[in-house]
């Protein structure tokens, strides 16, 4: 990738161009599916990338129906908040996202979309809005406020939600009560027609540094924080190392990794620094991160 930048000033852009280059680099979005009912109790269901949970205690999810773009009119899920302040918030998975898609087609007022689209109404037990039955954690929620971001075409309008009761089938549940991210297989929204599937090979783990204290990137010794081997993530997972391995430990490995011992007996000083950086980062691949450093410091 060039260091070469293409700057934008939102003010000259259509609303269209900036929400398009902002939905493809703000992105994976997670999926409100908001059901809501309007003051005569018809049902409307309409999924919502433009969400997050911003608070634990008190549990508050936040999303916002924007105003169209092309005609400055307004959805009707933002109407019925305003009218009706409730909405159960589902969470979208791979199994439904093709039926989460069609749901956002913009029937008239009144259609009831959870049978446009196939799904079951589950009855909630504290709002009036149905859950997806489809859907493995539903969230029934008050509107505590809504906060209008602006007037014109493209304006968001922030809906945000109180958690009242939270529905999780125990099919997603692991052995010790927690959601599993696997089982879960949740999906989000990118920019375009693009989603992306929260599974497989797709999921991966970084350790949180919330009890640890690593050395950081500015305490590596100079030829690993500039090498041309080693990649940004590398010199992170490097940093965030709160111990180095003593010397006695890399000569136990050192003996013992006979592609390290190949590498050394073999190759010229210069030719070696580059050598143990490429194997080294073979090891940090498989986040074998003490592996790694014991090879730096070989």
């Amino acid at each position: 990738m060039t260091n070469q930048y293409r700057t934008y000033n939102p003010d000259e852009l259509k609303v269209m161009e900036l929400q398009g280059l902002m939905q493809g680099a703000v992105a994976p979005r997670p999926i409100c599916f908001a059901s809501t009912v309007d003051l005569n109790g018809n049902v409307n269901l309409s999924p919502f990338s433009f969400f997050n949970m911003f608070s634990t205690k008190p549990p508050i999810l936040i999303f916002s129906p924007a105003r169209r773009g092309r005609d400055n009119t307004t959805k009707h899920t933002l109407e019925n908040v305003l009218d009706v302040p409730e909405v159960c918030i589902n969470v979208v998975t791979y199994n439904m996202v093709q039926q989460t898609s069609l749901s956002s087609t913009e029937y008239p007022r009144g259609t009831n979309e959870f049978i446009k689209a196939g799904l079951t109404e589950e009855t909630s037990l504290t709002i009036k809005p149905p859950r997806v039955k489809e859907s493995p954690v539903q969230f029934e929620c008050v509107v505590n406020q809504v906060i209008p971001l602006g007037t014109e075409g493209g304006a968001g309008n922030l809906v945000i939600c109180e958690v009242k009761l939270m529905h999780v089938n125990i099919d997603v549940l692991n052995a010790v009560g927690k959601i599993d991210q696997q089982k879960i297989d949740l999906v989000s929204r990118l920019g375009g027609d693009w989603y992306a599937r929260a599974h497989g090979e797709a999921l991966f783990e970084v350790p949180k540094p919330l009890t640890t204290l690593g050395i950081g990137v500015d305490a590596l010794p100079i030829e690993i924080r500039t090498s041309t081997v080693l990649t940004g993530n590398d010199l992170g997972m490097l940093g965030n190392t709160e111990n180095l391995p003593d010397a006695s430990d890399i000569e136990v490995f050192k003996r013992m990794n006979k592609e390290l011992q190949h590498i050394i007996n073999t190759l010229t000083e210069d030719a070696l620094l580059k050598a143990k950086h490429q194997l080294a980062h073979q090891y940090l691949e498989r986040k074998e991160v003490e592996s790694a450093w014991k090879i730096l410091l070989s």
